[in-house]
């Protein structure tokens, strides 16, 4: 599975600010789109950075309310990790776990292409893990699936008399 499978599911729309956006805005763009983090653009195709919850609140705790009225590169994080569509899952999931991070825009080229979160990686992951499940209960129950030419049993020549057919 390649981060171009997520994306086709999800889309490739990134909601952006400019480096000059203002922390309060910042906090309005992110619960106007009920987001997490945005990527920081300065020309809404190239990746300047990345600002997300997290870094508001290590913002707030360190140097208090007075955050809100400077600019977004005052709080965000430049060194971005990015990825790109013909990225492994197991990559990316290695990636957000290995620098704690939530958030990885997709990249063509120095293009922004989409953005992968967390949540997408599970929710993929989860996705995959439900259909391995019902493909080996299906298998393991002899259930036919459209297009089967038969059950498990009766390709093994498996009878309720517990014999060979005969």
């Amino acid at each position: 599975m390649l981060i171009s499978d997520i994306l086709r599911v999800k889309g490739t729309q990134v909601v952006t600010v400019t480096p000059d956006t203002k922390v309060r805005r910042l906090l309005a763009v992110l619960a106007e789109h009920g987001i997490g983090a945005v990527v920081v653009s300065h020309d809404g195709i190239s990746v300047d950075g990345i600002a997300s919850e997290r870094d508001i609140v290590r913002a707030l705790a360190r140097r208090g309310a007075a955050v809100m009225s400077e600019p977004v590169t005052a709080i965000y994080t430049a060194e971005v990790h990015t990825v790109t569509p013909q990225t492994p899952l197991e990559e990316i999931m290695r990636l957000m776990t290995e620098h704690r991070i939530r958030h990885a825009p997709v990249v063509v080229g120095a293009r922004l292409h989409g953005l992968v979160s967390i949540g997408d990686v599970v929710k993929n992951r989860i996705d995959e893990l439900e259909t391995e499940r019902t493909a080996l209960t299906d298998y393991i129950t002899g259930t036919r699936l459209p297009g089967d030419r038969g059950s498990f049993a009766e390709a093994e020549g498996v009878r309720g008399g517990g014999g060979p057919r005969s």
